[in-house]
């Protein structure tokens, strides 16, 4: 799967994101596998409609039967969020050949203090913003899946190790 290439498109776009999830805690250095980009994104700013005119115009579609330019719009998201128990909104790739784009709906941690608290890493020469481990830790007790579990654990040795304890 080719993850660079969204992360080209969307640093060239200038649309602010902050990875989460799995691909999040991979670039903090846990070995396990993934197969999407979760992405966090301002929704109270034109991030969404950006974000959205960036990904159809590479050839993403959205995965439910709706109008993509709803994740603009706070009465539609939260439509989403109550009435279909929408936690992310998800694109894929036509071609399959990039990884599906789940953007949260709805984050326990604040866009902005999630991007203050965000890293960088960079990968062929590429940029790529990731959650800091402490608010990686947050989000997954929130969403308290057992692999978020199995990945809290991880992450807290990490920074364990980090911290020298």
């Amino acid at each position: 799967m080719d993850f660079l290439s969204l992360f080209v498109l969307l640093n060239g776009a200038g649309v602010p994101y902050v990875v989460t999830g799995g691909l999040a805690v991979v670039l903090h250095g846990v070995d396990r596998l993934t197969a999407d980009v979760d992405l966090a994104i301002d929704l109270t700013t034109g991030a969404p409609r950006q974000l959205v005119e960036q990904l159809t115009t590479a050839g993403y579609r959205p995965a439910a039967p709706v109008d993509p330019l709803g994740l603009a719009d706070d009465a539609i998201r939260s439509a989403w969020i109550e009435q279909r128990g929408m936690k992310v909104f998800s694109f894929w790739d036509r071609d399959h050949r990039r990884p599906t784009i789940d953007v949260m709906l709805d984050n326990p941690v604040p866009f902005g203090e999630l991007y203050e608290r965000s890293g960088q890493v960079t990968f062929r020469a590429t940029p790529i913003r990731i959650a800091s481990i402490r608010d990686l830790i947050r989000m997954k007790q929130y969403a308290g899946r057992p692999q978020d579990i199995a990945d809290i654990v991880r992450l807290e040795e990490i920074l364990k190790a980090e911290h020298g304890k």
